[in-house]
This record gives C-alpha cells, sequence and structure tokens, in this order.
C-alpha cells in the first residue's frame, strides 16, 4: 500500500466522519492535528457497523451477516500490513490498530454491542443497561486515549463514567426515536417502580409516571459525570480541552431534559449556538474542581 493510498482513505474516512456527525466530537478542530485521522477511521468504522444494526429495513439475520463479515475484515486488516483491499475504512482502520497498537477487544466489544442491538429491546435492570454501555460507549473512549497516547487504568474508569453518561444521556434525549424502532433503554425496573405504561410511549404522552421513571435514571446519569469528570484532567494539551467541552455538552444535554421534565415528545433537547458560546468559555475557564 503506497502513502498515496493511505491518505487517501483516511481522508475518505474523515469525510465519512463530517457526514455523520453526531454528538461525538470526533473530526473537531480541538483535536490535535496527529490524532484526527486515526480517529476519523475509527469512527466510520463504527458508525458503519451501527448502521448495520440499525438503519434501512434489511431483516435481523442479514443485519447479524453483515456484522460478521465486519469483525473478519477488521481482523484481517489488523495483522496483514499489505492486506488487499479497497475498502478505505479497513485500509486506513488498519493501519491506525498498527501504528497506535490498539487492543482488538475493545473493537470486539463496540460488535458485540450492536450485534445485542438487533436481538434486545428491552433491559430489565440498571446493571443490564450498565453492561451494554461498557460495550457500545466505554471503548470508544478508551481508543481514543490509547490513539492519544494514554495507557492509564485511573483514566480509563474516568473515561468510562464519561461515556457511560453521554450514551446515558443520549438514551434520555432519543426515547421517542428509539420506541418507534421498538427499543426502550429505560431498565423496566424503574419502569415498573414508578408504574409508567408503556402505552404513553405510543401516545407520545411524556405523563407524571413516565417523568418519574426517567428521573430516576437521569439522577445516575449525572452521577456517572461526576465519576468521568476527571478525565478531563488527567490528558494534555488541545485533548483536554477537547475532552471538557464534550464532558461539558452532555452535562448541558442532560440539564435541558431536566428543566424540560423530560418531555422529549415536545422537542428533542439538543445544543445551540447559545450553548455554543457558553460551553467555549466554561471549556477555556474550566475548574478542575
Amino acid at each position: 500500500m503506497t502513502a498515496a493510498t493511505l491518505r487517501a482513505a483516511y481522508a475518505e474516512c474523515e469525510r465519512l466522519a463530517r457526514t455523520h456527525y453526531e454528538n461525538f466530537p470526533v473530526v473537531s478542530w480541538l483535536l490535535p492535528a496527529e490524532m484526527r485521522p486515526h480517529v476519523a477511521a475509527l469512527y466510520a468504522f463504527a458508525r458503519t457497523a451501527d448502521d448495520f444494526a440499525d438503519e434501512g429495513l434489511r431483516p435481523p439475520e442479514e443485519r447479524l451477516r453483515l456484522l460478521d463479515d465486519w469483525a473478519g475484515r477488521l481482523h484481517a486488516c489488523a495483522w496483514a500490513e499489505e492486506w488487499n483491499s479497497d475498502d478505505p475504512i479497513f485500509l486506513a482502520l488498519g493501519a491506525t490498530i498498527r501504528d497506535r497498537r490498539l487492543p482488538m477487544k475493545l473493537f470486539d466489544d463496540l460488535l458485540s454491542a450492536f450485534r445485542q442491538d438487533i436481538t434486545m429491546d428491552r433491559y430489565p435492570t440498571w446493571d443490564a443497561l450498565l453492561d451494554y454501555c461498557r460495550r457500545s460507549a466505554n471503548p470508544v473512549g478508551r481508543l481514543v486515549l490509547r490513539i492519544g497516547g494514554y495507557d492509564d487504568p485511573q483514566l480509563d474508569r474516568s473515561s468510562d463514567a464519561l461515556c457511560t453518561a453521554l450514551q446515558l444521556t443520549n438514551f434520555w434525549q432519543d426515547i421517542e426515536r428509539d420506541w418507534q424502532k421498538g427499543r426502550l433503554y429505560v431498565p423496566l425496573d424503574d419502569v415498573e417502580a414508578c408504574r409508567a405504561p408503556l402505552r404513553d410511549l405510543s401516545d407520545r404522552q411524556m405523563t407524571e409516571r413516565w417523568q418519574c421513571a426517567i428521573r430516576r435514571v437521569a439522577g445516575r446519569t449525572r452521577d456517572s459525570f461526576r465519576a468521568g469528570r476527571g478525565v478531563c484532567d488527567g490528558v494534555h494539551g488541545r485533548l483536554r480541552y477537547e475532552l471538557r467541552l464534550t464532558w461539558l455538552g452532555g452535562m448541558r444535554i442532560l440539564e435541558h431534559l431536566e428543566r424540560a421534565d423530560f418531555n422529549v415528545f415536545v422537542a428533542r433537547p439538543q445544543l445551540g449556538p447559545r450553548d455554543a458560546v457558553s460551553l467555549v468559555w466554561q471549556a477555556w475557564s474550566w475548574n478542575g474542581s
């Protein structure tokens, strides 16, 4: 593989990342320049796999087959420097895995979570939901740390807490969207504790009972944000500001949800221009306490 071919593969991954930009600032100008191509390759891999699990009208068995094929390509590209492929995602990702010595288990965990989205649409307990987050969100944070040159158990734990909090916030933000796909991430024991009828979601009604259930899980989400704050100051340079903005943005969305009494049926909370100005200022004047 020539240097020009590899540069083109990374450029295509960055294009995909910009096209699918969501809550995670994967190609932010704040990321150190040397990290951006690697993070974009990671994002392109995960985004495409997530689309297999989540998008379109394919039957479950076809989605699982696509993910199995994706896993096969992943492991092939990781070990073969001259791996023959015309897929820019795997050309770039293979180079990134070898260059940054990324653990394959983190990628396998991600794929296991994508498979679970096909086979599981309810979570009985909070612990079951956290196990899903452990595989669906936390590997991304750890991989970004490895790409940045960090391999520290304390940073990993803090990153896990932040990534879990971001994933959970996205669940509460997207209750309506997920319900339309037949999924519910609010644990059933919290739903039952508040006696919240599922038919309310079908009727697009954020009743007091559902507010009770989501308030319970939002409180735990806030605790996870607190536990994840340390990773923002455990790294250096531009990555520190990137993670501060990520932490602050996730917390701001959670605050918007709380102020709206979690009524996502009226409006889906998201960050706007006013938030951006405020968050940049807070990231710059950050107090580590």
